[in-house]
């Protein structure tokens, strides 16, 4: 099936017996645009004990059962990704929409843990997702090099590794012009395991009750690119931009590309919301790749 949030587009995979080999080859043929279906990611659907079990898993996450449905989730070049919180709502979705859970309130497991999720309201292929993100963990301050302009930041771990850059006096114009497929170099020391990079405007004053603030945002994800989307990227946006004037809590809209999301920041934990499509479904040819 292929899906997306906010733009953010993967190729779902129903595996319950976990008999694919989803090797970097093949995940990267499946992603490309022009060889394959095309996506950002792949998220395979299958239970934390079946692939325990595969071997695709060495064990189960704590906080998740070996019966609660895991996103195994595939970056578009094959690599491993802890966690993708637009993934997380587009395979909460599909789940509900094909009766593989019960009522609108259920955890899916990832790599970084469990995350509880709602699907607060689903209507033929749209459905409105929530998700409970974890407490969001700042870092040390770091930046990054974009066609050889520096971008100040600080490392916000959300699951996995962001550098969110709070850019001061970066309208949306100026936004609109970084090319983000320029060479990038960032501090290997700070992010060993790669870094998914994100530019932020100025939180802005907002007229919608109970947010604290809007911005917007556009991401390079590690191993993918620009994407049109990134969840964990607008969490630790949003933890940025509340960083950014003084404040450690609170609820942040992020306009990316492909759409809006609201991220609300606590204490211990963080929500993020929005919606997901289910575009359509299929089978592969035997021999495609």
């Amino acid at each position: 099936m292929k899906g997306h949030g906010t733009q953010n587009d993967f190729v779902l995979l129903p595996d319950p017996g976990v008999a694919l080999d989803l090797t970097p080859e093949f995940v990267s043929a499946l992603c490309d645009r022009h060889r394959g279906i095309g996506a950002d990611g792949v998220l395979r659907v299958a239970t934390a004990g079946a692939l325990r079990d595969a071997g695709v898993l060495a064990t189960v996450p704590d906080g998740i059962s070996d019966n609660d449905w895991f996103m195994d989730y595939r970056n578009g070049d094959g690599s491993i990704a802890e966690m993708c919180g637009n993934g997380v709502r587009v395979f909460a979705h599909y789940l509900a929409a094909h009766d593989l859970v019960t009522g609108s309130a259920f955890v899916v497991g990832s790599r970084a843990g469990a995350r509880p999720v709602v699907v607060h309201e689903r209507s033929g292929t749209h459905a409105e997702v929530s998700v409970s993100m974890g407490k969001v963990v700042f870092g040390t301050d770091s930046k990054a090099t974009i066609d050889g302009r520096p971008f100040a930041g600080v490392a916000v771990d959300v699951g996995n590794p962001h550098l969110a850059c709070v850019v001061e006096g970066l309208s949306a114009a100026d936004l609109d012009d970084v090319d983000l497929t320029a060479p990038i170099t960032f501090d290997s020391g700070d992010f060993p395991a790669g870094v998914n990079i994100e530019l932020i405007t100025p939180p802005v004053p907002s007229t919608v009750d109970g947010v604290t603030g809007e911005v917007r945002m556009r991401v390079h994800e590690r191993g993918v690119g620009e994407t049109r989307s990134c969840g964990t990227g607008t969490v630790a946006a949003a933890a940025a931009a509340l960083r950014s004037i003084g404040r450690t809590t609170g609820t942040i809209i992020v306009d990316v590309p492909g759409g809006r999301i609201t991220v609300t920041v606590g204490d211990n934990d963080s929500e993020l919301r929005g919606p997901s499509i289910l575009v359509g479904a299929g089978i592969l040819n035997e021999g495609w790749l």
